[in-house]
């Protein structure tokens, strides 16, 4: 006998009418009051078209570009979701599924076939084809390329087109390269002759954009002719880079937006009392850091980066910044939303007398500075003068350095001339891509510059070893070392993980499970909401 979970998704799907749904629902003794309201639920559920969706984004600099490879904050994020695909993608529910790539295969971790789906339309017109997606790769490769993703492609020994399928050849076995060409870099652009372009924003997804002012907005409106059938249900987007944090929960409050994200901890309890927002919060690997970059000194001595991670009060940091919206953080960048979280390394507190320990070991006298934007994340600056004021108690002089909003990662993050800045890092689904993304030593986005030290060494080499692992103990043992190698010698404060904390508009319809790789459904909100 059917039952009523499965009666609601058939009448959500339009697979049977309303009446039909009442007379099933009630002969399985549901009343009529508990039955409609079962059935708005559903329709409620039911994806409809139409209509602009209206976005303030809580990031967005005159920097960015159109080009994948610069993409370096949410707002290019979310213009690079909405108007590309990549061969696989992260879904609501957090695993991974095939997106321009039908299907991939490998039968040793080695060589892998992604055979590329057929029929797809990009922007201007042009068909997608195998020479596209070696030539949008490649865009991200070479000794002359600036890419963020470029050390995710180091082991990649070359790319050939059999048939209908991409062949990556790897240096070494990596069971997750299939995750890392989710990476949003690499998002499928169209090539001429062998070199991959992105005038316009051209791209295969959902949305063909129209206007873009770097630093302010994105307007763009819905492909006629996209791919997916289930997806991309708006008429038109326009998204917003809103970075004050007031500024942006006004708008939501006032109307003029639908939707924000980077809603503050301190004051999402006022924001949820508005009757017309509803606030979703999602619980990933979101994390808020400090990196200590070692080339820069002072930080390249061992004993006052010691002296600086034992003076920070991480309990206060996520009781006062994030209002209890989050967990602790223990100086390595996997949560434990991860698979291989080291559950064995202690947690490290706040102690005065090892802080003054190691400083004085240090040999450093005089200020410390450190740098801190909101545009890092919402309330940097207030917990860099926490940890100012933290490190005080153990006679460590830190000074706050109040930077500019804009162009904060393009001019104080990942900068010499900044030697700790605040940051915060999405996080990756597995382990291998958030260390080869921030922390093997030939990766741009080190921001911790952590090379050339005998843990790092050892790291790069247990990073390698790991990809190729296939025993699930002797994996987890590589990845819990990689951990506490991180946490004792490298350079990045990780005091705290965060949730995604984001603002709706009650008309907007969603799944009931959102993605939580990335803010703001995964950062695919304009492609998996809808107006109800």
């Amino acid at each position: 006998m059917i039952s009523i979970d499965k009666l609601s998704k058939l009448y959500a799907a339009g697979r049977i009418s309303r009446r039909d749904f009442m007379q099933g629902a009630t002969a399985m003794g549901v009343t009529i009051a508990a039955a409609s309201t079962m059935a708005v639920q559903a329709e409620a559920s039911t994806p409809k078209t139409g209509g602009t969706l209206r976005v303030a984004l809580g990031h967005g600099s005159t920097t960015d570009s159109f080009d994948p490879a610069t993409f370096e904050n949410g707002f290019a994020n979310a213009l690079c979701y909405s108007s590309g695909n990549h061969l696989t993608e992260i879904n609501n529910e957090g695993q991974l599924q095939p997106e321009l790539a039908e299907s991939y295969t490998s039968d040793d971790g080695i060589t892998w076939h992604f055979k590329i789906r057929k029929g797809v339309e990009f922007h201007n017109g042009k068909t997608l084809t195998p020479e596209d997606v070696i030539a949008s790769i490649n865009h991200h490769r070479g000794e002359e390329s600036t890419s963020g993703a470029k050390g995710l492609l180091k082991a990649l020994k070359g790319m050939s087109v059999d048939g209908d399928n991409v062949v990556f050849e790897l240096e070494a076995a990596n069971a997750d390269w299939p995750f890392i060409m989710s990476d949003y870099h690499f998002k499928i652009l169209p090539s001429k002759d062998g070199v991959a372009y992105f005038d316009g924003g051209v791209g295969t997804g959902g949305y063909k954009i129209d206007n873009f002012e770097p630093g302010v907005k994105l307007e763009a409106s819905r492909f006629p002719n996209y791919w997916k059938e289930d997806a991309a249900y708006f008429d038109g987007l326009v998204q917003t880079s809103v970075i004050d944090q007031v500024a942006r929960q006004n708008a939501l409050m006032n109307g003029e937006v639908d939707a924000i994200d980077r809603v503050n901890a301190q004051t999402v309890d006022l924001l949820a009392s508005v009757p017309h927002v509803n606030i979703i919060e999602n619980t990933g690997t979101l994390h808020y850091t400090f990196g200590m970059r070692l080339n820069v000194e002072p930080f390249g001595n061992y004993d006052l980066r010691m002296a600086l991670k034992s003076a920070i009060k991480r309990q206060e940091l996520v009781d006062k910044i994030l209002n209890g919206h989050g967990a602790l953080g223990n100086d390595h960048p996997i949560s434990s939303a991860n698979q291989y979280t080291n559950t064995d390394l202690p947690q490290r507190e706040f102690d005065a007398d090892k802080a003054a320990h190691h400083y004085k070991k240090s040999g450093h006298s005089g200020p410390i500075k450190i740098a801190a934007a909101n545009a890092a994340f919402a309330g940097a600056v207030d917990a860099a003068q926490l940890i100012a004021a933290s490190c005080a108690e153990a006679g460590i002089t830190v000074e706050v350095d109040k930077v500019p909003d804009d162009g904060y990662w393009s001019n104080v993050w990942n900068n010499d001339a900044y030697g700790w800045s605040a940051c915060y890092w999405g996080g990756r689904p597995t382990e291998d891509w958030m260390f080869s993304a921030a922390y093997v030593s030939g990766s741009d986005w080190n921001d911790t510059a952590w090379r050339g030290t005998d843990a790092s060494k050892e790291f790069n080499e247990l990073v390698v070893a790991a990809r190729a692992e296939l025993d699930v103990n002797k994996r987890k043992a590589m990845y819990y070392r990689c951990q506490a190698l991180i946490h004792d010698d490298g350079g990045a404060t990780i005091p705290m993980f965060a949730n995604y904390i984001n603002g709706l508009n009650k008309k907007i319809g969603h799944k009931d499970k959102m993605g939580a790789n990335w803010d703001m459904d995964g950062g695919k909100a304009s492609e998996r909401w809808w107006f109800n």
